[in-house]
């Protein structure tokens, strides 16, 4: 049995724009059972449309393939294609060429869904070698083109937590709002670095957490591009039923052709949905009855799955013992909110996590 933790990174060409694949099936076809000598391993996705499943939901979920690909196609149906979000207004999308703007995909339905479904950059999965760890695309594929996605598993025997620390995120004043914890100016990741090489952790996670009094906000990790977060995702957070409306989902195509009856299939769309969750999670009658309640009153909280902690996968770096924080081109962890909060910042607390 291997002392030292194991690393592989596996590519993926998925087939159609939703998928769902076991990463640790493909893991076994290239590499053999050399996952089963480790009791534990850490999945990690590169991409913002295309993640894995939270641990807790996929095994409430039985691990049923099936069963997560209608859990997905839930919020598909909130956040339908080409639905007219501004993040799909390329001509808008300064930070694209001309020639990014012919090839770049319209996806703001999956960066909507991925978010709001609670998939995530990276899990950790125990009994590693027989545990499924399902990763989902959302966009896949765009017209002719197949994406080519990127995955590192990490096998390895246990963890320790080396160190923590709590730090206050300055936020806006604004009821809904986002911010990039990449930030300058929230001073994050400086700190998470230092404490990295302070700490010579060469494989691990940084673990960042909402402080449980912090209400009405989450954490993603996500592409943080400027009509994404300040139009598409804040609608949403600030009224996913009228989100939901303006969007002509479901019974209603053209809602201001029925002003006096908006709300009314609104509220049918809803109860719509969160019954289709229902069936998919096994979820009791009284159960669904306080979440429409609630959803109606308090709209973005009880509906979305949005996370409050989140994982910043570490690797080992060449030429230092020190490691470095493993990311996608276009990834970053972002908190968002959904109310004004008390004080204009927000407390998180970041765990350091070494892989043994």
């Amino acid at each position: 049995m291997s002392s030292e933790p194991f690393q592989t990174t596996l590519e993926l060409r998925p087939s159609t724009r939703l998928e769902v694949v076991d990463v640790h099936r493909h893991l076994r076809d290239q590499v053999g059972d050399r996952l089963v000598e480790y009791p534990k391993a850490l999945y990690l996705s590169y991409h913002t449309t295309a993640g894995y499943v939270d641990q807790r939901l996929a095994g409430r979920l039985n691990h049923d393939q099936d069963l997560i690909r209608q859990f997905l196609t839930t919020f598909q149906d909130v956040f339908p294609p080409d639905a007219g979000y501004r993040h799909d207004e390329l001509e808008l999308r300064t930070e694209l060429t001309e020639e990014q703007r012919v090839v770049e995909p319209k996806n703001a339905d999956s960066h909507l869904t991925f978010i709001a479904a609670g998939l995530t950059n990276c899990v950790s999965v125990d009994r590693a070698g027989e545990t499924p760890a399902w990763f989902v695309d959302l966009d896949g594929t765009y017209g002719d083109i197949r994406r080519r996605r990127r995955t590192t598993v990490v096998g390895y025997h246990g963890e320790e937590v080396v160190s923590s620390l709590r730090m206050r995120v300055p936020v806006s004043r604004h009821a809904v709002d986002s911010v990039n914890l990449r930030d300058a100016g929230t001073g994050l990741f400086p700190r998470i670095h230092e404490e990295l090489k302070r700490q010579g952790v060469e494989r691990g996670r940084v673990d960042i957490a909402l402080l449980p009094e912090e209400r009405h906000a989450g954490l993603t990790v996500n592409e943080y591009e400027t009509l994404l977060m300040t139009h598409d995702l804040a609608e949403v957070l600030a009224n996913p039923v009228r989100f939901m409306v303006e969007k002509g989902r479901g019974a209603f195509r053209d809602p201001r052709a029925i002003p006096g009856k908006t709300m009314n299939y609104a509220r049918y769309d809803v109860l719509k949905v969160v019954n289709q969750l229902m069936d998919v999670l096994g979820m009791s009658e009284s159960v669904v009855e306080r979440i429409v309640n609630r959803f109606m009153a308090f709209p973005a909280s009880r509906f979305l799955r949005v996370k409050r902690r989140i994982s910043l996968p570490v690797l080992a770096a060449e030429g230092n013992g020190a490691g470095r924080i493993a990311e996608g081109t276009y990834q970053s962890p972002i908190l968002v909110q959904w109310k004004t909060p008390r004080v204009a910042s927000r407390e998180v607390e970041v765990t350091f996590v070494r892989l043994l």
